[in-house]
């Protein structure tokens, strides 16, 4: 069993994104290229909105997933809000005419010129990860004469089942309050004059593909506004964190819809459908949209394996080498005939550079392949190792193609490098 390949399908006897055949791309753009849905990221921020229309709601997109403005632009026009982790990620927010009342700041590092960045551009909240965050935000907020609106990040100690890379809700992770500690701090920041206590946030991680492990962090936050709420500390928001996974194999996540209605339903069952709900997604909007498109830059039979050794590499998609992530590949134009079983490689001197193992494939070379599900956590995480140019960005809209990142030249690489005198 495959992945979904919508919006990457086949038509006469090509792989095509939605009305545009991958090769044209290649041929304009080069290779390695990232190539982007425009109908696919709308399609799947609507399948979020949809279900909240009826009430209060914003869904703040996890900028880290794809950071590409173009992308971040599409989402602002379409209602979204923003979830960031860095004073950079604000600034690409604003770039791409993102509103800052509509940005949620997480995040375990935030520094003090961070936070003055955010106070000053007007976020709707910091989701706070520790007591020494909180005392940072109410020095830089009283130095500032302004009033900081804070939530709490609380660590449900839930484990959503995933890889423990992206497991962010357990009580050993680096992220957010102790459950436990959650009432005496919201105290503290309530009494403070420098502080505006505005919700609750929870994050449990990455890739998750079952309801369960977001109803049992629900239920331990929905616990937690009930004792806040007896303290006197009524908040205006909850905020359920992201996580939801795609189908990268053979994976099946529930539907956003479903997700939504269970979480709501909960909700109203506690008694606070009056709270505004905030959801945090960022892979389950991107990455079915987008495919990593990369050409056979010559085939090596090995001792045990036969290697195909494209352009693309773990420098332009960590997840492989970072995760030992399965993503789908496809070739652009199949060939007939007997396949064989290859290790697609880079040629970053690494033995960690692959990006598929075990495919079994016709090809030849000059081929082009293209890794699907690459819409997430592809060009956020890329790099310039072994001093590669990272690769260009287009995206895709019904016929219509347009470059949304040029591909980096060498020399821009080290312009701002500089010999001994």
């Amino acid at each position: 069993m495959t992945a979904p390949r919508f919006p990457f399908v086949h038509r006469a006897g090509e792989l095509c994104c939605e009305d545009v055949p991958l090769s044209e791309i290649a041929q304009r753009f080069g290779t390695p290229t990232y190539v982007y849905s425009r109908r696919a990221l709308e399609d799947a921020f609507d399948a979020y909105a949809q279900p909240l229309a009826a009430r209060a709601a914003l869904i703040c997109y996890a900028v880290k997933a794809n950071s590409n403005l173009a992308v971040l632009n599409l989402l602002a026009r379409r209602g979204a809000g923003f979830d960031i982790v860095s004073g950079g990620e604000l600034a690409r927010v604003l770039a791409a005419g993102g509103d800052a009342g509509r940005i949620v700041f997480s995040g375990v590092g935030k520094t003090d010129a961070e936070i003055a960045q955010a106070l000053s551009a007007g976020i709707l909240s910091f989701n706070v990860e520790s007591a020494a965050e909180l005392d940072a935000i109410e020095r830089v907020a009283a130095a500032a004469g302004r009033r900081a609106p804070v939530s709490l990040r609380v660590n449900p100690d839930v484990d959503a089942q995933t890889h423990p890379y992206i497991a962010t809700g357990l009580r050993e992770n680096k992220f957010g309050v102790a459950y436990e500690e959650a009432l005496p701090l919201y105290q503290r920041a309530a009494a403070s004059p420098h502080l505006q206590v505005v919700g609750v946030a929870a994050h449990i991680g990455s890739q998750i593909t079952s309801v369960a492990p977001f109803l049992d962090a629900a239920d331990r936050l929905l616990a937690l506004v009930e004792r806040l709420t007896a303290a006197g500390i009524r908040l205006q928001q909850i905020d359920f964190g992201g996580g939801l996974g795609i189908r990268y194999r053979d994976e099946q996540p529930p539907p956003p819809a479903q997700l939504i209605g269970a979480l709501t339903a909960r909700v109203d069952a506690a008694g606070h459908a009056d709270k505004t709900l905030l959801f945090e997604p960022g892979r389950s909007l991107v990455a079915a949209a987008g495919a990593l498109l990369m050409r056979v830059v010559r085939r090596k039979t090995g001792a045990t394996k036969n290697f195909a050794i494209v352009d693309a590499a773990m420098n332009d998609l960590l997840r492989p080498a970072l995760y030992e992530a399965w993503m789908a590949v496809e070739a652009v134009r199949p060939r007939q005939g007997s396949a064989l079983r290859y290790d697609l490689v880079g040629p970053v001197c690494e033995s960690a550079d692959w990006l598929a193992r075990d495919r079994d494939l016709a090809l030849e070379d000059g081929d082009l392949l293209a890794v699907l599900g690459a819409g997430a956590y592809g060009m956020s995480m890329a790099s310039n190792y072994n001093t590669r140019p990272r690769a260009a960005e287009v995206i895709v809209d019904g016929g219509r193609v347009y470059c949304v990142r040029r591909r980096e030249e060498i020399s821009a690489l080290f312009r701002d490098e500089f010999p001994l005198p």
